[in-house]
């Protein structure tokens, strides 16, 4: 794929530099209790990762994603990951009650 577009990068450094939480809390992930809770978190923390690559601060995403995903439409539930996001909302993500206080 590098081959034919050069904006691939020929390495995957980034992407592993941005794991390497994973593998330093790997003590504490022995404690997710089941496989399935072992399963979310992993994709709690892709998440998290993946906003960080794209410049996305997680908690406000997080925030924003929660109280829209009621709202969204299943048809449209695309526009919640965090590339769309940052292009749709990010602009003016949705506040928690908790930030009003």
């Amino acid at each position: 794929m590098y081959l034919s577009d050069a904006a691939v990068p020929i390495d995957t450094n980034h992407p592993e530099r941005a794991l390497r939480p994973t593998p330093m809390g790997r003590k504490n992930w022995l404690f997710c209790w089941t496989e399935v809770g072992a399963e979310y978190v992993g994709k709690i923390q892709s998440l998290i990762v993946t906003c960080k690559l794209h410049g996305i601060n997680p908690y406000n995403y997080f925030v924003d994603v929660l109280q829209r995903i009621s709202i969204t439409k299943a048809a449209d539930v695309a526009d919640l990951t965090p590339i769309r996001w940052k292009e749709l909302f990010a602009h003016q993500p949705l506040k928690s009650d908790l930030e009003t206080q």
